[in-house]
């Protein structure tokens, strides 16, 4: 290969590259696009960073995003790898701030705390932050909660709990 043959293959290398950066390294919260992605179980789309979910579970490792984080436990209910610790469930950090596009971070799920009373898309009310405060519940009060108060009117949703 000669130097103009490797010069004009220069801009094909750089871009496969910058795609290998932003692929899926297979653990961890994926990049959302915010406003561009619908709710694995009620359809809406994903466009709150406060309050949305991730979880990443099943037999390929597949990441399914949520508006609502309790939208992400009335659908992991209904999975049978739900309690796989290999399961991993991130969600917004309800203090971090309102701008779509702009998430502050993720918090592991299963550590973080939940504080009631915070205005969710979809009414679940319960906003996550990552230490623990007055009137915040744990991760497994959180889930008895949630699947005790089911899904509220705004979330009708015709395939519910399908994957």
């Amino acid at each position: 290969m000669n130097r103009r043959q490797a010069l004009a293959l220069l801009p094909a290398a750089l871009a496969a590259a910058s795609l290998g950066a932003c692929a899926d390294s297979g653990t961890g919260p994926a990049p959302v696009r915010w406003g561009k992605e619908n709710c694995a179980y009620c359809g809406m789309i994903v466009d709150d960073p406060r309050f949305a979910a991730q979880v990443r579970g099943g037999p390929k490792g597949k990441v399914y995003k949520f508006d609502d984080l309790g939208d992400a436990i009335l659908w992991m209910a209904k999975q049978s790898f739900s309690d796989d610790p290999a399961t991993e469930f991130w969600v917004g950090d309800s203090d971090a701030g309102a701008t779509p596009g702009k998430a502050g971070g993720w918090l592991d799920g299963r550590k973080a705390w939940y504080l009631s009373g915070r205005k969710s898309p979809m009414a679940h009310n319960f906003g996550a932050v990552s230490d623990q405060r007055d009137g915040s519940i744990d991760f497994a009060e959180l889930r008895k909660t949630i699947i005790a108060r089911g899904s509220p009117t705004q979330c009708a949703t015709p395939a519910e709990g399908s994957s």
